[in-house]
């Protein structure tokens, strides 16, 4: 059974773990991320301190963990920035299309009228799955650049409420 929940404490060693592995960040974080337990409680922190206009999910099969999805809603623009990693074993087996319906369905309750991802071009499975769940490939906008994506490393998708 795949459950997604709000991420709390409880999750930080999953999510350390999850964010170290060389092959799980390969496209965004070459070697992993290697953040100490304190540090990945401030960064949890302010999901917790923000919701619901962003919010941070563990996703978990029968127990284990798999991986995290989340989402952010600039209030400005009413665009959020969606995110989902998943451990080697979990993929391709619809994990990550449940839970990020989930963070998809949040968001656009929680106010967003825009969702966009920016996975790397070379990372085609990501792609596909953000076209399975309906995103399509734009121009990136100049709000999402003016926020430090660089149109000129990521593929900008996006996906609107109606």
């Amino acid at each position: 059974m795949i459950v997604v929940k709000e991420s709390t404490y409880a999750d930080i060693k999953d999510i350390q773990s999850l964010w170290a592995d060389e092959e799980v960040m390969k496209y965004i974080w070459p070697g992993g991320l290697h953040e100490t337990e304190e540090a990945v409680q401030t960064w949890l922190d302010r999901f917790l301190n923000s919701k619901p206009k962003q919010n941070h999910y563990s996703i978990f099969e029968d127990g284990k963990y798999c991986g995290e999805t989340q989402y952010r809603i600039d209030e400005a623009t009413r665009s959020a920035s969606l995110d989902i990693k998943l451990l080697k074993f979990a993929r391709g087996r619809g994990i990550a299309t449940k839970a990020l319906e989930n963070s998809i369905r949040e968001a656009f309750e929680n106010g967003a009228e825009t969702l966009w991802v920016d996975p790397h071009p070379d990372n085609t499975k990501a792609i596909a799955l953000y076209q399975r769940v309906g995103f399509v490939k734009k121009e990136m906008p100049e709000h999402v650049i003016a926020m430090g994506e660089d149109p000129s490393v990521y593929a900008y998708m996006e996906l609107r409420k109606e």
